[in-house]
């Protein structure tokens, strides 16, 4: 299949795809919304983003790179829905300490980063690649300040604008399409910037921090949780590379790099480096258990709708449940592809921190000096 080929997710074709937004979050609403969506669209962006991946002049790291943006944005039109449904809000990860829940790790690791980034109240502050603004509405609860959203896909940014109206925080936040690569912001135009494993998907680490750091104002702080590949990772280990590849593949990612390459990034754009930490290989008290306890559940889990679609059962019978939706004509044809695609990204992502090769939680804080 040729490049011409390819479905560039552009905003109208977000909205035509997305036909009617589903905003209820009970329940069925995963099945709401596959059954909302455009299906030949569906389709035909199933087809485009499986093309980076199969045999397909596409499917090489060049290609990826070079196209980036198709290829996460088409990825985010595919996976957001389950995202949510799986996961919740706040689409990162989290150490846990005993007793705590997965909702409430999460918070906690959000308001790590915050104090790390020195947010407090009436601060102009950018989440870089804000997701369905989950961190965003975390950060005006915990600090106060006013928080702008970057995000490259539409159906997202739609989404985040739905929760921030039934939260009532569209005074205090504003979400805006753009590529983080070009940011559409004036030099010096906020007081702190942040990003929580949303810049693994940047072609070149060095260009998304540079950038972060132009709109940064002179004494501000960058805080950012990385993925990254550990210098436990051996480029010339079939196992190493099967896993990354399938940590790419399953996450909309073009390249990952390793934890020196993007400290290096960060102090090439440009930061003074305060705080350099793998909290995913940092067990101290409170941070107990392992990041990845929530995507290595067991069999079942009754903890609740979340709980249950991770665990292996829930998984199963979330697949199965898409195979008959899918038969029966209400999600569109390849739903079950992508089902596929995520179940591998949560394998390899166990696999990989169990051997200690892959980190989704690099912490680098960093300021911009005052000259």
């Amino acid at each position: 299949m040729s490049t011409s080929a390819l479905l560039e997710p552009t905003t109208e074709l977000s909205k035509a795809l997305h036909q009617d937004v589903v905003e209820d979050q009970s329940s069925s609403s995963i099945v709401n919304r596959l059954k909302s969506k455009n299906k030949e669209l569906q389709t035909q962006s199933i087809n485009t983003y499986q093309q980076f991946w199969t045999e397909s002049e596409n499917n090489n790291e060049e290609s990826r790179t070079t196209m980036y943006k198709t290829l996460t944005n088409t990825y985010y039109n595919l996976a957001t829905d389950f995202y949510e449904y799986g996961w919740g809000e706040s689409f990162h990860f989290a150490r846990r300490s005993v007793g705590e829940t997965h909702r409430e790790s999460i918070r906690r690791h959000e308001h790590l980063l915050f104090a790390s980034a020195q947010i407090k109240a009436g601060m102009k502050v950018l989440d870089v690649g804000c997701g369905v603004g989950g961190p965003a509405r975390e950060c005006i609860r915990f600090t106060g300040a006013h928080v702008t959203g970057l995000n490259n896909n539409d159906y997202q940014i739609q989404r985040a604008n739905i929760y921030a109206a039934k939260y009532k925080q569209q005074d205090y936040s504003t979400f805006v399409k753009g590529d983080f690569m070009d940011m559409p912001f004036a030099d010096n135009s906020f007081d702190a910037v942040y990003a929580i494993e949303a810049t693994c998907h940047a072609p070149v680490l060095k260009g998304v921090y540079s950038q972060m750091y132009r709109v940064l104002k002179p004494g501000g702080y960058f805080a950012i949780y990385e993925w990254c590949l550990t210098d436990k990772f051996d480029n010339t280990n079939e196992l190493h590379k099967k896993l990354a590849l399938d940590i790419e593949h399953g996450d909309g990612i073009a390249k990952l790099f390793g934890t020196d390459v993007a400290l290096q990034a960060a102090k090439d754009a440009g930061f003074e480096i305060e705080v350099v930490s793998d909290i995913a290989h940092e067990t101290t008290a409170g941070n107990e258990i392992p990041w990845y306890s929530y995507l290595d559940v067991g069999m079942i889990d009754f903890s609740g709708i979340q709980g249950f679609a991770r665990s292996h059962i829930g998984r199963k019978f979330t697949s199965n449940a898409v195979k008959v939706l899918e038969k029966v004509g209400i999600a569109p044809e390849g739903t079950v592809k992508v089902q596929d695609v995520l179940t591998t990204a949560a394998d390899s992502l166990v696999a990989g921190a169990k051997i200690e090769i892959f980190t989704p939680m690099y912490l680098i804080v960093g300021r911009k000096p005052l000259n």
